[in-house]
């Protein structure tokens, strides 16, 4: 019944403003710009490898690469030898003419085009080792150096190598359900990644004279062939990171004997390389769930560093259903670890760091890592892997299966800043939730790169907000990507960019996808709705291949939440959101006509609200003023309702002294959710929450009425700043006067 008595009064004031429409005689015609239309405009269409429901379809498939290496770490000259075979399985209903391999070392090679790829300035002002790298020095040798090529019968197979791609030429077509066999022998001069940059390699430390490595990309890869696009053989040009299919591992490394090392995989010989003191740690660390456990010191590592050893030791690792392979090793590495149940499963979390790393590493990055295991797993599937390792590389945030390098470091004094201390934590965090995007969750990164790094920073955002409870979190929060989405045009493009097209790289490829996505569980479509469609989705695709029509359709799917709009406001464009209070207009009700007002003819649509005994609206002027503020007559009113209402029914109506109608506009281009606050002469405050689709028919401006008890003081416009809005100036009535900075 409280909704039956003011929609009487609300509908009548919609009627006041019901004219007669006039279709002109000529009218030019126009394309379907409505933001809520559906988007099989920009969708792929759906088929039997991937359903309009954003699952896998009956056919769909993926190929599978299975590796078994030998590597070789020359520790004196920083060179890495391997030689790998190969077993690609073609799973493909069609037949294969030839094969694409990934060679990534080669985009630092001295006459790559991926160093010609952009603009060259001259520097107004450089260092003088900056300027002697630039200008002065011979670049060094990078790059693979493939030796031979040849098939499981040892007979040379011809290859093609353009850029940072090789084709293997097949001799014949390779069928549906068949497979080739391999052998790649390579090696490559390993970069000083803090010197000449790049995603793996080592640090070399001066003062002891020892090397760090961090080893990935170091192996030539298969490239990803699937129902999409075919062969995912861009080039790489640095930005967009890399596609890949799963596989099986048997790496076995050889470094030198007191080197502690750690990898993707399990390890098979763990008798064979630790010491018995440290097995014996190991194996505590495996039942402890509540603290980390050295298992090899700081002393010991200390120690090691200072012997530059000649004998050899080698490392024999498994890894099953992992898409890629990374190796970090060093004889100053601490390594400490401890336990994690998830679920059934007992999984690992690990660190490795030098004595440079400490205190800070020993106290944070393993519970940490544990942390994060807790957390991502919650949002989507129990961690499915063995273990999960964190190694301090300074300068570097890079993630694979099971292992990623992170920065932070305290400074030469042991001091370590808060801008550190969470820089790091925020890093691991990051780096250790890129296991479940997008190496489990394994989506195209060469291609779109928000689909791992926006989802992923995302999640980071939430796993910070129960790290700690005021983390100081960099993104997430909708207030933190307004300055990016209200700068200048020509430096944004929509989420929906290619890797190697963004501009602003961090803004565009984590911050702006992790914000609508943290706008879209707490705002759009709240927690419990957005949580079982993302935990869908990371099921559906987990060990799969998924694209971005394939998520967009799963957060729907799975939700009964039409997100349309939504994707193709957010993720489509570069429109940003803009809502304001337009005009806000005060009535009373009033059992007498007022002279100006036609009353519309009853018609069948409109007959329940203008039939019987009638309530009108006046608006409130100035003279009403000495009426106490008060817009209603009570008496009149009360009247009508006793004429109309059954004393129970008018028991169970509201009782509402004030009349507010409110026109909102939206200068933004982003369609959002209108959020309220209504704020009352007692202090209190009633907060009104309107979906998007309040914009579907009129995208400029809309109107609402509030029937209060109380009068109101104070409108508010996203109060707690939920939407992104960036120019709050116009969120407030009374309008209110923002001091400058030079005021401030």
């Amino acid at each position: 019944m409280k909704i039956y008595k003011i929609s009487i009064i609300c509908l009548f004031f919609n009627s006041l403003f019901v004219v007669a429409q006039t279709i002109p005689e000529k009218q030019q015609g126009k394309l379907d710009t409505n933001k809520f239309r559906q988007m099989y405009d920009l969708m792929a269409t759906p088929n039997m490898y991937r359903t309009a429901s954003g699952a896998p379809g009956p056919e769909y498939y993926q190929q599978q690469a299975d590796y078994k290496m030998d590597i070789e770490l020359d520790d004196k000259n920083a060179r890495l030898d391997g030689v790998e075979t190969i077993t690609y399985h073609n799973n493909a209903k069609e037949s294969l003419e030839y094969l694409w391999l990934q060679l990534d070392q080669n985009s630092s090679n001295k006459n790559s085009v991926t160093k010609k790829k952009g603009s060259s300035y001259m520097d107004e002002a450089i260092s003088v080792k900056g300027f002697s790298k630039k200008y002065l020095e011979e670049a060094a040798e990078r790059g693979f150096n493939i030796a031979s090529v040849t098939d499981d019968k040892g007979k040379p197979v011809s290859y093609t190598i353009n850029e940072t791609m090789m084709r293997i030429n097949l001799v014949e077509p390779l069928k549906h359900g068949s497979k080739m066999v391999f052998t790649i022998k390579w090696w490559y001069n390993i970069n000083n990644y803090r010197v000449e940059g790049g995603r793996s390699g080592y640090e070399h430390f001066e003062k002891d004279g020892n090397n760090l490595y961090v080893l990935a990309q170091f192996f030539p890869r298969m490239a990803v062939y699937n129902d999409v696009e075919g062969w995912q053989n861009m080039q790489f040009w640095g930005s967009g990171e890399f596609a890949l299919a799963f596989g099986n591992y048997e790496v076995n490394v050889t470094v030198p004997a007191d080197h502690i090392m750690n990898a993707t995989g399990v390890l098979q010989n763990r008798d064979q390389v630790f010491t018995a003191a440290q097995l014996k740690r190991l194996a505590l660390a495996e039942k402890s769930y509540d603290n980390p456990v050295v298992v090899v010191t700081q002393e010991e590592a200390e120690k090691a560093e200072k012997g530059f050893s000649n004998q050899k030791k080698t490392w024999k690792w498994k890894a099953e259903n992992v898409r890629d392979f990374g190796i970090s090793t060093s004889r100053k590495f601490v390594y400490d670890a401890m336990a994690v149940k998830l679920g059934d499963r007992t999984v690992m979390a690990e660190s490795l760091y030098p004595k440079e790393g400490n205190p800070l590493w020993e106290q944070y990055s393993t519970r940490a890592v544990a942390h994060t295991l807790k957390s991502y797993s919650s949002y989507t599937f129990d961690y499915p892997y063995p273990k999960a390792v964190s190694v301090n590389a300074e300068d570097q945030g890079m993630e694979y299966p099971m292992i990623c390098w992170n920065f932070g470091r305290p400074d030469e004094k042991g001091v370590t800043s808060d801008q550190t201390k969470y820089g790091m934590i925020g890093v691991i965090i990051h780096e250790v939730g890129h296991n479940y995007f997008p190496m489990i969750v394994n989506s195209d990164e060469r291609q779109w790169t928000w689909m791992d790094e926006g989802l992923n920073t995302f999640l980071q955002y939430l796993t910070e907000r129960t790290f700690q409870k005021d983390f100081p979190s960099r993104r997430g929060p909708a207030r933190m990507i307004v300055p990016y989405m209200k700068g200048d045009q020509r430096g944004l493009e929509p989420i929906m960019t290619n890797s190697e097209s963004i501009i602003q790289f961090g803004n565009n490829a984590y911050g702006k996808p992790a914000t609508a996505l943290n706008i879209l569980r707490e705002t759009v479509m709240g927690p419990e709705l957005f949580d079982y469609a993302f935990k869908t989705y990371a099921n559906r695709w987990k060990f799969k291949h998924p694209t971005p029509e394939d998520f967009f359709r799963t957060m729907e799917d799975a939700s009964a939440v039409d997100l349309d709009w939504f994707w193709r406001g957010w993720f489509y464009s570069t429109d940003y959101t803009d809502i304001g209070i337009k005009e806000v207009k005060q009535y009373r009700v009033s059992a007498e006509k007022p002279a100006d007002v036609k009353v519309d003819q009853p018609s069948r649509r409109n007959r329940f609200n203008l039939t019987g005994p009638m309530v009108y609206a006046v608006e409130k002027t100035t003279s009403d003023a000495s009426k106490n503020g008060n817009v209603k007559e009570l008496k009149t009113l009360k009247e009508y309702l006793a004429a109309n209402f059954t004393k129970i029914e008018i028991e169970a109506l509201s009782n509402p002294n004030y009349f507010y109608q409110v026109t909102f506009d939206k200068p933004g281009g982003l369609v959002m959710p209108l959020i309220v606050d209504l704020v009352f002469d007692d202090g209190t405050t009633e907060t009104h929450r309107f979906p998007a689709q309040i914009w579907q028919k009129n995208d400029d401006q809309v109107t609402r009425t509030f029937a209060t008890e109380k009068a109101i003081v104070k409108i508010v416009v996203d109060a707690k700043l939920e939407t992104a809005d960036i120019d709050t100036t116009n969120n407030t009535w009374p309008k209110e006067n923002v001091p400058s900075k030079f005021d401030k």
